[in-house]
């Protein structure tokens, strides 16, 4: 088995700043012991292969209902490493939970983000049976999986990556 990658949290600040974001109204004590209570992403067995993400706090979704989560971790990896995101399986096939942008891609160059990486899930409830979502603090959610990638024989890229969702296509 390769060990490739080390999953962190991030600083305090920056957790802070993008909970009170995503939740107007949301104080900085509140965000902070939320902070305090984040379990880094494990696997649950040997034999699996996603390292599960843990709520940081309790959401409820109504079908339909949206919500971005900033995790509060961030995670280092070898280049041509990529952690690829998806809903834990028994959340979408009980509910059909999804992530917004179908698979998360986490790039090893993320880590060096000015918001240092910080891992966000953008989750919504597209029950079609009326399901409604009960996701308690500390529940699995997302499953991150390693994969390594490979690149053209004439690729000469140098950019160096400065953002988030999206800054590599400006």
């Amino acid at each position: 088995m390769n060990r490739i990658a080390k999953f962190e949290k991030v600083s305090l600040e920056q957790f802070t700043d993008g909970w009170t974001d995503t939740f107007q109204g949301a104080s900085k004590d509140d965000a902070e012991k939320i902070y305090n209570e984040i379990r880094l992403p494990r696997r649950a067995t040997a034999g699996s292969a996603g390292y599960d993400f843990f709520s940081p706090a309790e959401f409820i979704l109504s079908p339909g209902e949206t919500v971005k989560i900033p995790t509060g971790i961030r995670v280092w990896m070898e280049p041509e490493w990529v952690l690829k995101c998806y809903p834990r399986s028994g959340l979408g096939f009980k509910f059909r939970l999804q992530l917004n942008n179908t698979v998360g891609i986490i790039d090893s160059d993320y880590y060096y983000s000015d918001n240092e990486g910080q891992i966000f899930a953008k989750i919504t409830n597209d029950s079609n049976e009326d399901k409604t979502v009960k996701i308690k603090a500390g529940d699995g959610f997302i499953q991150g999986i390693f994969v390594e990638y490979g690149i053209t024989l004439d690729d000469d890229v140098t950019e160096v990556r400065n953002g988030g969702f999206g800054s590599t296509s400006k």
